[in-house]
């Protein structure tokens, strides 16, 4: 069984540790340092430390793992394999060149597509149909080292980017299971990446959110759920900032301008798009609970003729 160092951090990263248990002796977990959250700015562990905790496997916190001084100590432990998921750090060559099998990631797209730092929200915004997963061994470029195996999975009309995540999650964790008993086995195929193929899923940003009320109603719906749960769709309506959380298509034909609430329904309102119609069904006022939109409605939060900008 090999000896494996995990890299990783947040909740998507659980099962992939989970599933290295299976088929390796996990020396090490390095995972980004307690950060304070919440109210009360107490310190909070990832979840990739508590599950690691939680199984007897030592933790490292380097606030940067590139140092001289904690790559040595890589270069000590000496494993045979490094697996990294969603670490949220850069490794350089010299870690890259430690262990005798590698440095193995899983992304969260269908290399070469989505190369970068938010894949899954970037192929619900694009209106993509299918993503999956992809194990790469690592090199010095963004996401660009020999792909492996890949996971599909087919998005659904109204999936949202925390659905299609938590999909992911799970999907990876057997992924990585597979490709270290093939690493193992000696039996796994590397496949270049093609870089005319790729596109880059870049980091978002508040202003990824701002809807665009003269796009299509199918591109601004793409975006709604494509930034649910986080960072949120947003619009302006009569100075207030309101995040959007749920839509779906209306086929009401309308003469409205973009962005004009014409009509309520039971469920929620619609507003004109530059192309259709998009009924909202969940809303957040500034300051409040998300609510359904029907209700905001009758709670005279909008009325008919209004206007997000």
């Amino acid at each position: 069984m090999m000896k494996a160092l995990f890299m990783g951090t947040p909740d998507f990263a659980v099962p992939c540790l989970q599933a290295l248990c299976d088929v390796a002796e996990v020396v090490g977990v390095v995972t980004q340092p307690d950060r304070p959250k919440g109210r009360g700015q107490k310190m909070q562990p990832t979840p990739v430390k508590l599950e690691a905790e939680a199984r007897g496997i030592p933790v490292y916190q380097p606030e940067k793992v590139k140092t001289d001084e904690f790559t040595s100590f890589l270069e000590k432990l000496a494993p045979d394999i490094i697996i990294v998921v969603a670490f949220g750090q850069i490794l350089s060559q010299r870690i890259l060149d430690i262990p005798k099998y590698g440095c193995v990631n899983v992304h969260a797209s269908l290399l070469p597509r989505y190369r970068g730092a938010a894949p899954i929200h970037w192929a619900i915004i694009n209106g993509e149909t299918e993503t999956g997963n992809t194990t790469m061994y690592m090199d010095k470029g963004l996401d660009t080292g020999d792909m492996l195996l890949k996971s599909h999975v087919d998005i659904t009309d109204d999936m949202t980017t925390e659905e299609l995540h938590d999909i992911l999650m799970l999907q990876g964790g057997q992924l990585l299971k597979e490709t270290v008993k093939q690493i193992e086995a000696g039996t796994i195929k590397r496949e270049k990446q093609i870089d005319e193929h790729s596109c880059y899923a870049s980091m978002l940003t508040k202003d990824t959110g701002h809807i665009d009320w003269n796009q299509p109603a199918q591109k601004i719906h793409n975006l709604i759920r494509g930034l649910n749960s986080w960072p949120g769709a947003w619009s302006i309506m009569n100075d207030k900032n309101f995040k959007i959380w749920k839509s779906r298509l209306s086929d009401l034909s309308t003469s409205g301008r973009p962005g004009e609430v014409v009509a309520a329904t039971k469920h929620g309102l619609v507003v004109a798009a530059g192309e259709g119609c998009l009924e909202i069904i969940e809303i957040q006022p500034p300051g409040k609970k998300k609510m359904q939109a029907g209700d905001f409605m009758r709670g005279h939060g909008a009325a008919i003729g209004d206007v997000f900008h």
